[in-house]
């Protein structure tokens, strides 16, 4: 069974992880958001594709919640001591990731092609792709103004209420190498459990992967990132609020209008199951907090329930 992963940072990468106890990493493509990607003292920085790469080869320090454990601040405390900016936190080993990609993407390499090169070193078995290898950049538009979304998310502590979040060079952008195929190949399309406007939104805001869901919507299930109308980690719930008027699962449901046949919701949304259903997509409801072992099975059993069905 061929499946196809859209994903974001912490909640996509432990959806994916639990995924693959379940199945064959083999065959599982994730496709990244790169929305939140950045330029930090001329170094591109990809934070959702490092979150999935370092968490999936169990680098990640998961105690803070991000970056690689065991991780080391001398070259960021020596920017500092300089004047430099470091408001992004880069530890050093998350450095060496970054030169390396760099001087790859300085060579003329797609960064398709080089996320699946550090992949291979970290020992992936899974394939992880870029969702696109043009530039593609998330802005929030806030009443303070608008801001690049790691400016709005790190240095201002997303304390800005958003009224608009816009897709720069998401109307040229193409799917990365590999994309159209992972799609067209997939006997199922999961939406992980990311927030749907700065990490899954970026994604379907390339046209031609947003038209491979809309074709293929009778095997694309979404999981929902949020847990009571609140989300599990970050600010998904208070865009929700802006955004969207609410944070119930029927309007997480409205994020993938004509997308998804099937969304699973967690058992404390389950009042919201009706309003689901309503607007033709199908609520399973189970528990969706991956905190423990047996958690992660029930959830992953019901999204590939999806293609029994």
């Amino acid at each position: 069974m061929k499946i196809a992963v859209l994903a974001g940072g912490v909640g996509g990468a432990r959806f994916v992880q639990a995924l693959t106890e379940a199945v064959d990493p083999c065959d599982v493509t994730v496709i990244a958001n790169v929305g939140d990607d950045l330029e930090v003292h001329g170094l591109h920085v990809a934070p959702d594709l490092d979150t999935l790469l370092y968490t999936l080869a169990g680098l990640a320090d998961e105690e803070r919640g991000w970056g690689r454990a065991g991780e080391t601040w001398n070259a960021l405390d020596t920017v500092r001591e300089l004047g430099g900016e470091g408001w992004f936190q880069l530890g050093d080993r998350d450095l060496g990731l970054h030169l390396v990609r760099t001087e790859a993407l300085a060579r003329g390499e797609s960064l398709s092609t080089v996320t699946k090169r550090l992949a291979g070193a970290v020992g992936l078995e899974l394939t992880l792709l870029p969702a696109t290898d043009d530039r593609l950049r998330t802005r929030i538009r806030t009443p303070a103004g608008e801001f690049e979304f790691q400016e709005w998310f790190v240095a201002r502590g997303h304390r800005d209420r958003v009224d608009e979040v816009v897709y720069e060079g998401a109307a040229e952008a193409r799917p990365a190498l590999g994309v159209p195929e992972a799609l067209a190949e997939a006997d199922l399309i999961a939406i992980a459990p990311s927030n749907p406007f700065v990490s899954i939104g970026p994604i379907l805001a390339v046209a031609e992967i947003r038209a491979a869901l809309e074709r293929q919507r009778d095997h694309v299930v979404a999981v929902s990132p949020l847990i009571g109308g609140r989300a599990v980690k970050g600010p998904a719930d208070a865009k929700f609020s802006s955004l969207a008027g609410g944070t119930s699962a029927a309007q997480v449901t409205d994020c993938y209008k004509g997308m998804i046949d099937a969304h699973e919701i967690d058992e404390a949304d389950e009042a919201d199951a009706a309003a689901v259903s309503e607007r033709g997509v199908r609520p399973l409801v189970t528990r969706t907090l991956m905190s423990e072992p047996a958690a992660r099975r029930a959830l992953t059993e019901t999204v590939l329930g999806l293609v029994a069905a």
